[in-house]
């Protein structure tokens, strides 16, 4: 492999749950337990079956663009910075490494059904998920294998997702927990942008906005064009709110694939680059310069 042209997408299969829980594996392995990774796997498998409609009481997962993929994208990122850190930093405690990727996996149970709700679909919880995530490790810790003693910081880290919510009045114990809850606030965003879909599936995540409710986002093209004007906000919140984690990412490409560079943010300023060439030609409509999903499948938006 060319680590010079090494890209992200060319790392791992992400579209794979196999081979992205492996990679997880292998990184974990650098670290901690095999006896511990078994606790990951095992909810792993249980957030897939939930996802997938598996689960008692639940329906499958109905978001398109918050779906298992991102979620084992924030799970394979989560580990990654936890590699990056634990290279230059005194690395995090096994159980609060644990913590954090189980954490991952709950993060965004919340937009997920029950059985008997059959008005709209889970993106009607958008404004509220984070809450609802807690909710359900609250009420399903056991089956997941997570002791009760875990679930203040599990749900203290999940909390790290909400893009409302006051980082720094969340009441972590110490300053290890709030370096695992900036790893995952930080591994969700960069899990979601850099996905190499991730232009096309903001179609998907404009349906989400529409039916939760979230004003500001009239057409299709209005989530493309703040799109730009979001990432900006992101890198902020990345340096003013999550302590620069996201730097952490270049250390793990590093050792593990000797290319001395931050794949995640290189693949996300590609998105920009192109997403603004889009926003710059009106000759055509936009679904049109999108090729890495078939949109004309998708139900256009009659507004634009």
């Amino acid at each position: 492999m060319n680590t010079n042209n090494l890209q992200l997408s060319q790392v791992v299969e992400t579209g794979s749950y196999k081979k992205l829980l492996a990679e997880v594996r292998r990184i974990f392995l650098f670290h901690y337990s095999d006896k511990a990774y078994k606790k990951v796997q095992k909810a792993a498998s249980l957030t897939r079956e939930l996802f997938e409609g598996d689960f008692e009481g639940y329906k499958a997962c109905n978001t398109e663009y918050h779906d298992l993929k991102h979620t084992m994208d924030a799970l394979l990122a989560s580990m990654r910075l936890i590699d990056g850190y634990n290279l230059e930093e005194t690395p995090l405690p096994e159980p609060l490494a644990l913590n954090l990727l189980i954490a991952a996996l709950f993060h965004d149970t919340g937009d997920i059904q029950e059985s008997g709700d059959d008005e709209g679909t889970g993106a009607k919880f958008t404004k509220n998920h984070v809450e609802r995530s807690i909710l359900f490790l609250e009420n399903h810790h056991k089956q997941f294998g997570i002791s009760r003693s875990s679930i203040t910081v599990i749900s203290q880290i999940i909390q790290c997702t909400g893009l409302s919510v006051d980082l720094e009045s969340i009441p972590f114990a110490g300053r290890e927990d709030r370096i695992a809850g900036y790893i995952l606030g930080t591994a969700d965003l960069l899990g979601q942008m850099s996905d190499r879909t991730y232009l096309e599936k903001l179609v998907f995540l404009y349906n989400e906005f529409r039916e939760a409710g979230i004003m500001g986002f009239d057409t299709e093209f209005d989530i493309l064009r703040k799109t730009l004007e979001f990432y900006k906000l992101t890198k902020n919140r990345f340096s003013s709110n999550l302590m620069n984690i996201f730097q952490y990412a270049r250390h793990h490409f590093r050792e593990r694939f000797q290319s001395d560079r931050n794949l995640y943010i290189e693949a996300i300023d590609r998105h920009m680059d192109y997403l603004k060439t889009i926003l710059e030609d009106d000759t055509t409509n936009f679904r049109h310069k999108l090729k890495r999903m078939n949109l004309n499948e998708i139900k256009a938006d009659l507004h634009h």
